[in-house]
């Protein structure tokens, strides 16, 4: 099985800029040992469960409410597929194989 998960997560009475509290999440994702791929508008990770990808989203709101953070947004897309692995790496393959080179961020080649 294979989960993507894109999601957005951050605090909303933290002023403009909130990269100091977001980069945090993006620490534990790091740390997690998740494929992920973070993007200017959110982070899509994939995990082999649901239940991870979940983990992932507790953890990421335990992690802001520690920080003091009061109200905290956030979005979830989910694409849940069974007998599919490595989806984060083999869309992009697709696509290339249609098209040619596309750009890839570097942690995800």
């Amino acid at each position: 099985m294979s989960v993507l998960l894109e999601f957005a997560m951050f605090p909303t009475d933290k002023g403009e800029s909130v990269s100091a509290y977001v980069s945090q999440v993006i620490k534990m994702i790091r740390e997690s040992g998740a494929d992920y791929q973070l993007t200017p508008m959110g982070t899509i990770i994939e995990t082999p469960t649901l239940k991870d990808a979940m983990a992932l989203v507790e953890n990421a709101y335990a992690i802001l409410e520690k920080a003091g953070c009061n109200r905290i947004y956030s979005s979830l897309k989910l694409d849940i597929r069974i007998g599919k692995e490595n989806r984060l790496k083999g869309k992009i393959a697709s696509i290339q194989e249609k098209i040619g080179d596309v750009v890839i961020p570097p942690f995800i080649t």
